[in-house]
């Protein structure tokens, strides 16, 4: 109790908490009460009140009448108390009754909105009083399509039949692939390069060999294609079940859109392990050496320069599948399987290009550009094979005439590489030829020198021809008209020229530069190889030589964790990645770069289901 003056305030010790009627939002009172005498101080304490905004409640004189109005306030609040909670019942069972159709309802909202926001983009013909629409239509599908519009009329009712004509339009259709839970994903993986153009050559299809099989040469192992082929094979028994979850995490989502993918990766890795013979950094001696020695541990040890020689060691019948096991224990291991993955890498890729560059006649053949065949094709394919295809045959003739039991001695072995530089710079390998390998043959078979500069001249000449060829075609011998379709307007000659040159330019680099890139499959197989033995030697072979003799199996157990981990977490994991990033840009730039343009846009049907999705999607 406070007097302050003329009155006499009663102001409890902390304010209420309560909830504003008209907002919801809690808010803090204080109730006082404020004895006063006389109608002017009545008039000052209200002022004051209102200025401060606060409520007013008239209090009666007499006990009596104070206890009646707060039974009556709380008969009151008794009475709404009773009528809210009425409320909220019947609320919950309305909203439970709703609760049970609103997913129904939302549903058939969103589809009466497609197909009304479809309807705004027909055009209405008053005189008929009907809709027109045009849209694409598969041709397998347009059976279909005229089956639903007559169940259509049926079901609605209509008495006017709806029909469908085919019209001939210059407009250059979308592009529609029909793809299935296999090929989805290799085909998401060219589409994000660039959607192929209508009745363009797809490399999906391709792919779906290619890829893994690039993939397997950098990541060849065949323990770790095992893991790899193990993880995703258990998205592949589980796959109803995950799809059913409908993840929303996006790296998830991600890895199972191409299980399918990761599979065929990890088959694939298991393939091109056992042709290194490298499971988990060692090699399995599954069908025995094919050399023959009687050397001991000690004198292995006890003589680090101890070598094998394969006139007289070696069986001449090569190891049944990969590398003779023999090659784990070489000190010249890594030289060995360098020269063969080198090698093995331009292989692959000159094989990849020239692939490549092939499918290119499947595109001119389809859209009348004959002649395209020999004014680009033809010279394109020639440079690449006569200068590059022909250092791979190099490589098999070096493979198959140099050996112990033939003439021709493994010392006279010439380098592939020299040859080949000698080559483009018109050079006679037996200019300046070391001292101490007169008496070899430079060359590999009679009158090599003259059939390389005639190979090198035909290549240089392929430069012109496709600089030139197509240009004079276009400009001269009507071909511009030809290509033109109705409406659009020839390109300036200018244009023309330029366009060529560019294009002539960056082929002649790409085929040396896409070579090179190739070499990529060597570096990473061997970055590979070297971080598995290094992880090996690093750590499960320190708790396998610990010699401890009761507390071995544990260290070992410990030692196994780690490995284990660094396996999963380097090799797999982000040795996986960057072989599959690198795969990729292989299959993008050096393979698709020979045939694809990717300008096309994609065939978006109208459907119910994927218009779902999305917005479920969204939310």
């Amino acid at each position: 109790w406070i007097l302050q003056r003329f009155f006499y305030i009663h102001l409890p010790q902390k304010d209420v908490s309560s909830r504003d009627p008209q907002t919801g939002l809690p808010v803090e009172k204080t109730i006082f009460v404020v004895f006063y005498q006389g109608d002017e101080l009545k008039s000052r304490v209200k002022k004051v009140c209102s200025g401060f905004h606060a409520s007013f409640y008239p209090c009666p004189s007499s006990y009596t009448e104070r206890m009646d109005m707060i039974k009556g306030v709380k008969a009151r609040i008794e009475d709404l108390t009773t009528v809210l909670n009425q409320t909220r019942e019947h609320r919950q069972r309305v909203l439970s009754t709703v609760a049970k159709e609103l997913h129904n309802w939302s549903i058939m909202v969103r589809k009466m909105k497609a197909v009304y926001h479809t309807l705004n983009l027909f055009n209405m013909d008053v005189s008929r009083k009907c809709l027109i629409g045009e849209c694409w239509v598969p041709v397998k599908e347009i059976d279909k399509v005229q089956a639903a519009l007559i169940e259509g009329g049926k079901v609605s009712g209509s008495s006017i039949a709806s029909f469908l004509n085919v019209l001939h339009t210059d407009e250059e259709p979308p592009t529609y692939f029909r793809t299935n839970k296999f090929t989805n994903g290799f085909h998401a993986l060219i589409e994000a390069y660039g959607v192929a153009s209508y009745r363009e050559v797809n490399p999906g299809l391709y792919t779906i060999i290619t890829f893994p099989f690039l993939f397997a040469v950098m990541f060849g192992d065949a323990g770790h294609g095992v893991i790899l082929s193990l993880f995703g094979g258990f998205m592949l028994w589980k796959e109803k079940s995950f799809m059913n979850k409908k993840s929303t995490n996006e790296i998830w989502n991600m890895m199972f859109g191409g299980r399918y993918i990761i599979f065929l990766m990890g088959l694939f890795s298991i393939y091109t392990g056992l042709i290194y013979n490298d499971i988990f950094s060692k090699m399995g001696n599954i069908f025995g050496t094919h050399w023959r020695f009687n050397y001991t541990s000690a004198d292995l040890n006890g003589n680090p320069d101890l070598q094998l020689d394969p006139v007289t060691m070696y069986t001449q019948d090569p190891y049944w599948f990969g590398l003779d096991p023999v090659w784990q224990s070489a000190s010249n291991k890594i030289i060995f399987q360098n020269s063969f993955k080198m090698k093995l890498s331009i292989i692959i890729g000159v094989i990849h290009m020239v692939f490549g560059v092939c499918m290119s006649v499947v595109n001119h053949g389809y859209f009348g550009n004959g002649m395209y065949v020999i004014l680009e094709f033809l010279p394109q394919v020639l440079f690449l094979v006569l200068l590059f295809a022909y250092m791979c045959v190099l490589m098999f003739m070096k493979w198959v005439l140099y050996g112990p039991p033939d003439h021709k001695s493994i010392y006279c072995a010439p380098s592939v590489l020299i040859t080949f530089i000698n080559m483009m710079l018109f050079k006679n390998s037996n200019d300046g030829q070391d001292p101490k390998y007169l008496g070899c043959d430079p060359y590999m078979y009679p009158n090599q020198n003259n059939i390389q500069m005639g190979l090198v001249l035909v290549a240089v000449l392929c430069i012109p021809f496709m600089l030139l060829g197509k240009p004079i075609y276009l400009l001269c011998c009507g071909g511009l008209k030809k290509h033109l379709k109705e409406g659009e307007e020839p390109e300036p000659a200018g244009e023309i020229w330029i366009h060529q040159a560019i294009h002539t330019v960056e082929y002649i680099l790409s085929t040396i530069s896409h070579t090179a890139s190739y070499l990529r499959l060597w570096a990473l197989s061997l970055a590979h190889a070297q971080l598995s033995e290094v992880l090996w030697q690093m750590v499960f072979n320190m708790g396998l030589v610990t010699g401890i003799e009761y507390y071995g199996g544990i260290i070992i157990y410990i030692f196994f964790a780690f490995w284990a981990f660094g396996t999963i977490a380097i090799l797999i994991l982000m040795e996986g990645l960057s072989a599959f990033l690198h795969t990729l840009r292989l299959h993008w730039v050096e393979f698709c770069s020979k045939f694809y343009s990717g300008n096309g846009y994609l065939f978006i049907p109208f459907s119910f289901k994927r218009i779902i999705n999305q917005e479920d999607e969204e939310e």
